[in-house]
C-alpha cells in the first residue's frame, strides 16, 4: 500500500519512526522528508518565503500534493499546521482514506470529520493499517 504521512516538520523524528514501521510491514511511504530538506524547519520567515517561491519549493509542493491525492492512505500526525491540514483536505477531496493520530493539543474544528478514524496510539493505527 502507498501511504503518505501529513505532518509538521516539528514531528520529523516521529515521521521517520512511523515511516520505518510502515516500511517494515511492507508498505511504500511517499516521504516528503526524503524529498525535502530538514533545514527548512529552521529557516527564518524571509528565507522560508524565498524557498517556497523557488523551483525547489515548487518541486516539493508538487510531490506532496500528488502524493496526498494519489496515495492509497493518508496518515495525519497531529498536532500539525495548515499545510498538513491542506494535505488532509486534498486527500479527502480525492477520496483517499485518511487516518489520524490524535494529539492532546489538536485544535481542529469541524474539519476533523475528514479523518475516517482517529487513533490514540501508533500500535492501534498500525494494526488497522494491516487490515487494509
Amino acid at each position: 500500500m502507498r501511504i503518505y504521512i501529513a505532518a509538521s516538520w516539528k514531528h520529523q523524528h516521529a515521521v521517520e519512526m512511523l515511516t520505518e514501521r510502515l516500511e517494515e510491514a511492507g508498505h511504500e511511504v511517499l516521504s516528503w522528508l526524503r524529498q525535502g530538506r530538514p533545514e527548512e524547519a529552521f529557516l527564518s520567515q524571509r528565507e522560508l518565503t524565498g524557498f517556497i517561491r523557488s523551483p525547489e519549493g515548487r518541486r516539493i509542493f508538487d510531490f506532496c500534493a500528488s502524493s496526498a491525492t494519489g496515495a492509497d492512505l493518508l496518515i495525519y500526525l497531529g498536532p500539525s499546521g495548515c499545510d498538513a491540514w491542506a494535505e488532509v483536505g486534498a486527500a479527502y477531496g480525492a477520496k483517499v482514506p485518511v487516518f489520524g493520530l490524535l494529539a492532546k493539543a489538536e485544535e481542529v474544528g469541524l474539519m476533523r470529520h475528514m479523518i475516517r478514524h482517529w487513533f490514540a496510539s501508533v500500535d492501534s493505527l498500525l494494526k488497522e493499517v494491516s487490515k487494509l
